[in-house]
């Protein structure tokens, strides 16, 4: 656990009873404050009561009297589309806002450092796609190194519940725009941008809202080094704030559709190899085709970026390479779940928007595609360019027949299941096909989340491989 530092003895108020939300009311109890715990639900009044927090209603007069702090949830908007009514409470009191990241950021240096030969190092990784994966490789390279690494933030622990890092240790953080958008304090020594693509519009007033949340990250507490995807206009126009000029080495450019040149330091991958360059010379190069756990281009600029990270902090490029020949992926990204008589299953239910499942459509030849779910504004119409590798589609949920609507010429059906879905696309498969799990729509239609929603479609590609095995 992380005590959070600066508020003993004072109230602090947090609303959200989920993972970050007790973990955050741990670490500050554990560091002295007055905890007043709230949530909406019972379930949330359930699990305060099991960490022995009375819940105290932050609705009623005068409960934010004496606060020092509210720390807000990830998912309790606080500004957009509406602020929640408690948040709102607080502002109106003039309660500063937090969250877990910013008690995190503010905490994790102590006295204990100055022993150390070495101080620990943060390395934080945001975007819209690929966030996930990076972080996870970037932590696993770090292990293979034999460096003492710890996985937290939107993946892994909760911040607050990790341990104190020792001497020389490095906490990889993958953080989302929730978490970004309220943080007080940021203070990441690497910052690492992977892309930006339409997503939680509503929870940000557009995408402008999005991109300042994201930005964030880079421009509140100043990292040492930045490494920044630069195939959209947000990335390259970060990189240029960044950046004292072409040659300024803090800032690193990682590309997978364009050659990177100049005097700067950059990291591209191009036809499956990636090419490290620094002051116009290649330095290192890795072949990313034949890594099982990272197909297609996406994974080649998450490998990118991961590899930037890393050279960042001194690791060796054939050390970087062995990791990343070794990394088996993340489950639900890409993730080859089955392979039988010639058909590949490949489960990427995290594919929730447009953008990463056009990704995802990029990677395979030949495919099988089951799309649907809950979809998010303007459906499918911007994967329509990316559809020439499907040989049907096999649609489901909430937006099957919205997409169907938008698919063309290309050979579509829809489905009540994901099982049915699976059913038809195992009868209809033949050697060389690849039947993609890639919904480009949330999962909240018919499942809770987009990793359950990964857990079924397993479990049926089991049941349909013992049958027409």
């Amino acid at each position: 656990m992380i005590p959070v530092q600066g508020f003993s003895g004072q109230k602090v108020a947090v609303l959200g009873l989920g993972r970050s939300g007790l973990a955050a009311a741990r670490a500050l109890e554990s560091g002295g404050a007055e905890v007043l715990a709230w949530d909406d639900s019972e379930t949330g009044h359930d699990a305060a009561d099991r960490e022995g927090f009375t819940p105290v209603d932050l609705s009623r007069a005068g409960a934010f009297d004496g606060v020092a702090s509210l720390i807000v949830s990830p998912g309790i908007p606080h500004l957009y589309p509406a602020p929640n009514k408690i948040v709102a409470l607080a502002e109106e009191a003039g309660v500063p806002l937090d969250n877990d990241i910013g008690l995190f950021f503010r905490s994790l240096a102590t006295n204990d450092w100055n022993r150390f030969d070495t101080s620990p190092r943060v390395i934080a990784v945001t975007g819209s796609n690929g966030k996930s994966t990076t972080a996870a490789l970037i932590h696993h390279i770090l292990e293979e190194a034999g460096k003492d690494s710890q996985l937290a933030g939107n993946i892994g622990r909760g911040v607050l519940d990790i341990d104190p890092p020792g001497d020389g240790g490095v906490v990889v953080l993958e953080l989302s725009s929730y978490q970004t958008e309220l943080a007080r304090s940021l203070t990441p020594d690497i910052a690492v941008f992977t892309n930006l693509s339409p997503d939680h519009l509503d929870r940000h007033g557009g995408l402008g809202g999005y991109f300042a949340a994201k930005r964030r990250l880079f421009s509140e507490g100043g990292p040492d080094r930045v490494v920044i995807g630069v195939d959209e206009a947000e990335g390259r126009f970060l990189a240029g704030q960044m950046a004292e000029g072409a040659g300024d080495d803090r800032v690193i450019r990682v590309s997978v559709d364009r050659k990177l040149g100049g005097p700067g330091w950059s990291v591209a991958a191009k036809k499956g190899f990636l090419a490290e360059r620094r002051k116009g010379k290649q330095v290192a190069s890795v072949d990313l085709r034949a890594i099982a756990g990272l197909p297609g281009a996406h994974n080649h600029q998450n490998a990118c970026a991961a590899y930037a990270a890393v050279r960042a902090l001194g690791i060796a490029p054939k050390v970087i390479e062995g990791a990343l020949r070794s990394f088996a992926g993340l489950p639900h990204r890409s993730q080859i779940v089955a392979v039988k008589d010639g058909v590949t299953w490949v489960n990427d239910s995290k594919a929730t928007n447009v953008d990463s499942a056009a990704k995802a459509l990029q990677a395979f030849k030949r495919i099988r595609w089951i799309a649907g779910g809950l979809g998010k504004e303007g459906g499918i119409a911007g994967l329509v360019p990316h559809l020439g590798s499907v040989a049907k589609a096999y649609l489901i949920g909430h937006s099957a027949r919205e997409f169907a609507l938008q698919m063309g010429d290309v050979p579509h059906e829809v489905f009540a299941t994901l099982a049915e879905a699976v059913a038809s696309a195992a009868e209809e498969a033949e050697a060389g096909d690849t039947v993609l799990l890639a919904p480009a729509a949330a999962s909240f239609d018919q499942y809770p989340d987009f990793e359950k929603r990964g857990e079924d479609f397993i479990a049926q590609v089991a049941q349909v491989a013992k049958v027409t095995g």
